[in-house]
């Protein structure tokens, strides 16, 4: 873990927001050179801050307008292994998250479909085909308002 300054936490929040955003760019905003935010920027990817740059795509736009999250509990944890459960379920192009957690389920997902007849089709032919897999719970999107974390 790095020391961050308030220009440094600046520049986080900044390009959190928008990844493509120029050094000169985020410099003038911010007060420095762009050689110096260069520098900062360089320095926050090397120590680990920053990770790639992420372009966030709009499902709905794309024809996708129904995401449900999925609560999966495995059967039985020693039949089948969590590795092949989370090989079998990244397989599937309508997941978009997979996170192993720790409760009630073992598993919660992110599933985009373009309705509830085509996620039906999705969850039945798929996502419950999988190995290993107990109980779902399923939870509709309704709305999602996307909040800056504590930077």
């Amino acid at each position: 873990m790095i020391d961050l300054d308030e220009i440094d936490r600046a520049l986080v929040r900044a390009l959190a927001a928008d990844a493509l955003q120029s050094a000169g760019a985020l410099g003038r905003d911010l007060g420095l050179s762009q050689p110096a935010a260069w520098r900062r920027i360089k320095r926050l990817r090397e120590a680990g801050v920053l990770r790639g740059a992420r372009v966030e795509v709009d499902a709905e736009a794309l024809g996708f307008g129904v995401t449900v999250f999925l609560g999966v509990k495995l059967a039985t944890k020693g039949r089948v292994s969590l590795e092949d459960f989370e090989r079998a379920v990244s397989a599937i192009p309508e997941v978009q998250t997979i996170e192993h957690v720790l409760g009630v389920y073992d598993y919660r997902l992110r599933v985009v479909a373009r309705d509830l007849s085509d996620f039906e089709r999705v969850l039945r032919r798929r996502i419950m085909a999988l190995p290993g897999v107990g109980n779902i719970d399923a939870n509709v999107l309704l709305s999602e308002e996307r909040r800056p974390g504590p930077i």
